[in-house]
């Protein structure tokens, strides 16, 4: 695809246009859009909009305004709140009035002059999102998890590919040293021969005042629950503590901070992730008030390899708390036939001091050295080139939350054809691998 940096030409073009409303909607271009914000030139700036801006939406945004080459535009909520305190964030560090903000991420996808758009909205929204991008030329930083089901992750991946879209999914720890680190010992049998990794996150919550309420005059609802079905507003529902944990809108904990421990293991796992796969667990589900995902769960991946994974919520089994230095409340360890490493976002540890001071050579497996993940993605939209937390791996390891939900849900053994994508023999695994929306969503 054709690289969607501009010229200076069209920058000028695309400014003009922009202030004379090409797309409906008046928008000042202020003098740090034409060139003078970080010394860098306009025609080499990257134009950025930002769908979903709540507090994580919020903090990934910092990272584009903290890049001299990124500029963020526009901004998108559908809190009317959260829209007017984060447009005036933006405006104050550029020390213009140039960002415009919407409650309708399509207006916000019309645009021509926006080059990357983040959307770190609620999870329920995040592949349609991600479609509407990517479809209209954008490329993408996606906050994680990815889909509501692997069908979801299917048509992304697809897209991604068919319109040559970069994508970074928000994975972050690969921009990390310690985790990359931690997967090049696996990778190149500093540890001896890979058999297992443990992987675990914090578990989902409970609770949640079940009784309906007024929809408060600055939420859009309808649009907030967009592609979920209808159910009537509670004060807790779209709560930023709690909606996390509403299968209606996400898959909880399982999915939305297992992703990153997963991630690691996908990452270091290497060739020795060949499936088919045989997964099964059981989970810890709530008792009370609109939560529904699991609190907890204990399920196992056994790949053709002879490679096993052991996924938890914490608190983790207690033979990993007895084993691994330092653990915390999420983590990733590698264990081969000569010793293990342990990383989580507190440091790096292994059974043998020697193991962390092992040098690699030129033949050694080496991965993308990104030391942040905003950088890293922006560096790729210049370039053309793969991002660390690319598609493809994005949506193997998504896949992997989606399947050890599935499986505690239906408490059986089940196996995952990952040519296929597909469970073998099981119609009622199966059918869970798709999603009904919400008319008029669709993928």
């Amino acid at each position: 695809m054709k690289n969607r940096m501009i010229d200076r030409r069209r920058f000028i073009r695309r400014a003009a246009g922009a202030a004379a409303g090409a797309v409906g909607f008046p928008y000042l271009v202020s003098s740090s859009a034409l060139g003078n914000a970080g010394n860098v030139p306009a025609s080499e700036r990257i134009t950025v909009g930002c769908v979903g801006v709540g507090p994580q939406g919020t903090g990934d945004m910092q990272n584009f305004l903290g890049q001299k080459d990124a500029h963020v535009v526009a901004i998108c909520d559908v809190k009317s709140t959260r829209r007017d305190e984060v447009q005036k964030i933006v405006n104050d560090h550029y020390g213009a009035e140039g960002c415009k903000a919407y409650k309708d991420f399509r207006e916000l996808m019309a645009r021509d002059d926006i080059d990357v758009i983040l959307s770190a909205t609620c999870d329920h929204w995040h592949v349609l999102t991600a479609l509407a991008a990517v479809k209209s030329g954008k490329d993408v930083y996606l906050e994680k998890p990815m889909g509501l089901s692997v069908e979801q992750d299917q048509t992304l991946r697809k897209a991604v590919h068919r319109y040559g879209r970069i994508f970074q999914f928000g994975t972050q720890q690969r921009s990390d040293r310690n985790f990359r680190l931690a997967c090049e010992l696996a990778l190149n049998g500093r540890l001896g021969k890979l058999h297992t990794i443990n992987v675990w996150s914090p578990g989902s919550s409970q609770g949640g005042d079940p009784a309906p309420a007024p929809v408060p005059e600055w939420l859009d609802y309808d649009m907030w629950l967009g592609p979920a079905p209808y159910k009537p507003y509670t004060k807790d529902r779209c709560s930023n503590a709690l909606w996390w944990f509403i299968s209606d809108y996400a898959l909880g904990f399982i999915a939305g901070w297992g992703i990153h421990p997963v991630d690691i293991a996908i990452w270091g796992g290497g060739d020795k992730l060949a499936g088919p796969i045989t997964v099964e667990g059981k989970g810890k589900w709530p008792t009370e008030g609109v939560c529904d995902t699991a609190m907890n769960w204990d399920v196992v991946l056994k790949y053709a390899s002879g490679l096993t994974i052991n996924f938890t919520g914490w608190p983790t089994r207690e033979e990993f708390q007895k084993r691994y230095t330092n653990i915390q409340s999420h983590g990733t360890a590698f264990e081969g036939s000569d010793g293990w490493v342990h990383v989580h976002r507190g440091g790096i540890y292994a059974s043998s001091p020697e193991i962390l001071k092992a040098e690699f050579g030129p033949n050694d497996k080496r991965l993308v050295e990104s030391y942040n993940h905003v950088r890293n993605l922006l560096d790729c939209v210049k370039t053309r080139g793969k991002p660390a937390s690319h598609i493809d791996d994005s949506v193997q390891g998504d896949i992997i939350c989606q399947i050890s939900d599935i499986a505690i849900r239906l408490e059986e053994k089940l196996v995952w054809d990952m040519k296929k994508e597909s469970f073998v023999d099981n119609d009622a695994a199966n059918r869970r691998l798709t999603r009904v929306m919400r008319a008029p969503w669709t993928l």
